[in-house]
């Protein structure tokens, strides 16, 4: 019995998609340069019992499968390989419990992060983890990348929210790892691997997710530098003073500047940085005035504190629009993710700043300022072979530029396809081999998301 009809014996017919013009368009997820292979079928199960079928088939017949959320991932993560089950999750979408007393949801890994989030609102409550692509992501996706996104500075990110999960094992086993409870730490911590394991481990199928009460509404501050060791500056005295802020973001003068070619924000052009916090405490307004001295004191040329939620949405709007506007700056982008101690800040964009003329090459940063969270997106002309080449060139010596600052190749990210080669270099010897054997008891065919991490 072929792959298809093995799999049709235990899944109902809409389940499985083989036109290869439909399965086609399951290839990859968002990021540039990342090979993906010609899957040789789509399944979207809507239960536990499922996919356990289609890892029992996939083991039996030794055939790889790449699980698949929302598929905007930026490091290829997601991409199919050649012959293999692309396994989307998006199907299985419901939120299972939301109990403010235990303050924790229970979700299948389909759910759209945004959608969580509304709805634990409705019970005062707060899911914290925020990727920038919150409105499309899955919480399934989040967790196998372990994503972060704008207030982690404060908050956390998708790690510090797993309580629980229950994964379907390459053998099609079900384990349940972690708890329900406030506190626990019985035995090894699976949990924890489980999460930014990319779906090389297991398939999420269900999570138990830990919530927080809803926070007061923040107000945000924008202040101008001229330039970036200034900005960095001020966000190394934010944080040594003790603040806490909600958001700390940083845009560097490529970002503004396309952002004003976009939008025409009004932002002035001799803006060689744009700092903007924001709190979410009882007294946001007192907060603001501190960390706005803060940066003057730094070298700020202007500062400009909200003073109604309306006015912070203003002041965060460049900041959601530089990805967008980047990505007219020329026909292609590749964003990286270095993250890199919060003192060597200053180091990592002035160095990044030299990449770009080394490469003559556009590329802008913004940041997760408070977390030392770096996102150089490198614009290029795809059309262009060696303006390609620069820029996958460009793109690597960023990331050697972070581990020289004794940072990390990917906050939030993940590492996919495209920084496989850098996580051997970040891990060394020692942890190389470490981490392929753990992948080796969970997986000893090697047939989960093949190709990627190692």
């Amino acid at each position: 019995m072929d792959l298809i009809a093995r799999l049709r014996a235990g899944l109902p017919g809409e389940a499985i998609l083989t036109d290869p013009d439909v399965t086609g368009s399951y290839a990859n997820d968002m990021a540039s340069f990342c090979e993906a292979g010609t899957p040789a079928v789509v399944v979207l199960p809507r239960t536990v019992e499922q996919v356990q079928h289609v890892m029992r088939t996939a083991t039996e017949l030794r055939v790889p499968v790449v699980p698949q959320g929302a598929r905007t991932g930026l490091s290829g993560a997601a991409n199919a390989s050649d012959g293999c089950i692309v396994l989307s999750l998006v199907k299985m979408d419901r939120i299972i419990e939301i109990n403010p007393v235990d303050r924790i949801a229970v979700v299948e890994p389909g759910v759209v992060n945004a959608v969580l989030s509304r709805a634990v609102n409705e019970h005062g409550l707060y899911y914290p983890p925020d990727p920038s692509s919150w409105e499309q992501c899955s919480i399934g996706g989040n967790i196998g990348t372990a994503s972060g996104g704008l207030c982690c500075v404060k908050y956390g990110v998708t790690a510090e929210y797993v309580l629980g999960l229950d994964v379907v094992l390459a053998d099609g086993r079900l384990l349940s790892c972690g708890r329900r409870t406030a506190k626990g730490v019985a035995g090894y911590d699976l949990t924890r691997l489980f999460v930014g394991s990319e779906g090389s481990l297991g398939i999420v199928v269900r999570a138990v997710l830990a919530l927080r009460p809803e926070p007061p509404q923040q107000l945000v501050l924008a202040a101008e530098f001229p330039s970036t060791a200034a900005a960095c500056e001020a966000v190394c005295e934010i944080m040594a003073r003790g603040h806490a802020p909600s958001l700390l973001e940083l845009m560097d003068r490529t970002s503004v500047r396309a952002v004003n070619a976009m939008a025409q924000m009004g932002l002035p052009d001799t803006t060689e940085a744009l700092l903007l916090a924001a709190f979410d405490t009882p007294d946001p307004a007192a907060d603001l005035a501190a960390v706005g001295a803060l940066c003057t004191a730094a070298g700020a040329t202007q500062v400009v504190p909200a003073e109604t939620a309306a006015e912070s949405d203003l002041l965060l709007q460049a900041r959601r629009l530089t990805l967008t506007a980047l990505e007219r700056v020329k026909s292609a982008t590749m964003i990286d993710d270095v993250c890199v101690p919060r003192s060597r800040l200053a180091e990592m964009l002035d160095g990044t700043a030299a990449i770009a003329d080394k490469y003559d090459l556009t590329i802008g940063v913004v940041a997760h300022a408070g977390d030392g969270n770096t996102h150089p997106t490198v614009c290029f002309d795809a059309a262009d072979p060696d303006e390609s080449r620069r820029a996958r060139e460009s793109f690597d010596a960023i990331m050697a530029l972070g581990l020289r600052l004794g940072g990390t190749i990917t906050g939030e990210h993940g590492v996919g396809v495209l920084k496989k080669e850098w996580l051997a270099r970040e891990l060394g010897p020692v942890g190389l081999e470490l981490q392929r054997g753990i992948k080796d008891v969970f997986d000893p065919l090697g047939i989960l998301n093949p190709g990627k991490l190692f």
